[in-house]
């Protein structure tokens, strides 16, 4: 059964791949794009994407609605097919508006996927058991970060050769992906049965907004999402600024970063969830953030000669509580919500994320421009904050089944009973 059910998702994982794929050809090209196809400056650009982003906040409140009455796949396929059809309209961008135009259609678009494609994670990982969801966000993790990575390579190698031809292949490559990626979900992934609303009592928005625990998780999410927003964040600016250290080695840094999650999630999540709770992995994960930014405080202290490998180090540190993080945050938050809302609280729980990428640009600037070290000691702090506030707040959300039992050698896991 859970390798027929294995089967019926990879649809799904091939999606996510080229989805990703889509993502990564894009991400070097990013505000480079308008530089080259338009008159405005960069300080223009950036509030102009900055707004308009912003203006999409609203989106996850009814995509969670959707999803929770028509299933998540189809609103899934919606999402992936305005941000290719977004992206395709980049290739009409002249000015302020045809900028603001495409950025809004693939901003909504976004929004729509990231709002729903956990939904449909955790409905597919359903028919494998509870359990299985762990394996489930872990591997998809691991396959969007191989396809974002290996596309931002294939861009980065191409845009070397600096040509108009080159910039417009490559946003046509990406909303290419993206559509592609919508075809597979919808002709590809089978539908998904899910629970309906509740008929009596409260459900959707109403039953969030009276869930305390579920509030209080997204709360405490969001400081764990500000911890994993900041590596790429602070990185660079804090080895050549705050460290003199060498320019170069912010990106072979990263690099690290994306190769270890996109290779050793899996095997990290299943050592982990034989041992503890979601709840206390996120809280390990929280103990992780906070001995990083110590590690990262004290590099100062260290000689010149010492600081490469000492900050190999530290971003292995800070990737051990990523890779932790991750499928544990999205198991517990897809367990948590109630049948037949799911799709509305898992929507409403992508704010965490979606608050903190707002808060962390700011924080860190204003942090970093008093001194080096305050941002280390603020979030710091704050992932301490985190690790015992989870702690505190797995009595009160719903019990989760015991750790799993990972078969050896295959990453399929089984409930601790056997089947």
């Amino acid at each position: 059964m859970a390798g027929e059910s294995g089967r019926k998702g990879r649809p799904l994982l091939v999606a996510v791949a080229v989805d990703a794929l889509g993502t990564g050809l894009y991400l070097p090209l990013s505000l480079l794009y308008f530089l080259k196809v338009t008159d405005l400056d960069l300080a223009t650009i950036g509030l102009l994407i900055s707004v308009t982003t912003a203006l999409t906040l609203p989106v996850p409140i009814v995509v969670g609605r959707l999803a929770d009455r028509f299933g998540p796949r189809l609103v899934v396929a919606g999402g992936q097919a305005l941000q290719g059809v977004g992206f395709l309209l980049y290739l009409t961008v002249s000015g302020v508006g045809s900028l603001v135009a495409a950025v809004l259609v693939t901003s909504v678009g976004l929004r729509v996927y990231w709002s729903s494609v956990f939904t449909l994670i955790a409905d597919l990982a359903d028919a494998e058991g509870a359990e299985a969801k762990d394996h489930w966000f872990a591997r998809t993790g691991m396959i969007r970060e191989a396809g974002a990575g290996g596309g931002a390579l294939l861009a980065g190698t191409l845009l070397a050769f600096d040509s108009a031809g080159v910039y417009d292949g490559l946003i046509v490559g990406s909303g290419v992906a993206f559509l592609a990626a919508a075809l597979v979900v919808v002709l590809a992934v089978p539908p998904v049965p899910h629970a309906p609303p509740p008929a009596h009592g409260p459900s959707g928005h109403r039953a969030l907004l009276r869930d305390r625990p579920y509030l209080a998780l997204i709360g405490t999410c969001t400081i764990f999402a500000l911890c994993s927003t900041f590596l790429a964040l602070s990185l660079p600016v804090y080895v050549v600024q705050g460290l003199s250290g060498p320019d170069w080695v912010s990106g072979p840094l990263l690099a690290l970063n994306t190769l270890l999650l996109a290779t050793c999630t899996g095997a990290l999540t299943r050592f982990v969830r034989r041992r503890c709770t979601r709840a206390r992995a996120m809280a390990l994960a929280g103990g992780l953030w906070a001995l990083w930014c110590a590690a990262s405080a004290a590099a100062v202290l260290l000689p010149s000669g010492a600081l490469v490998p000492y900050l190999v180090a530290v971003v292995v540190c800070y990737t051990a509580a990523e890779m932790i993080s991750g499928p544990a945050t999205n198991a517990l938050a897809a367990d948590a919500a109630p049948a037949g809302s799911r799709g509305t609280y898992l929507a409403a729980f992508q704010y965490s994320f979606a608050g903190a990428n707002i808060v962390a640009p700011g924080l860190f600037g204003l942090l970093f421009s008093q001194d080096r070290l305050l941002p280390w000691l603020v979030v710091g702090l704050l992932a301490a904050l985190g690790a015992a506030l989870m702690l505190r707040l797995e009595r009160h959300l719903p019990q989760e089944p015991a750790p799993a039992v990972f078969r050896k050698g295959r990453g399929t896991p089984t409930s601790s009973g056997g089947r």
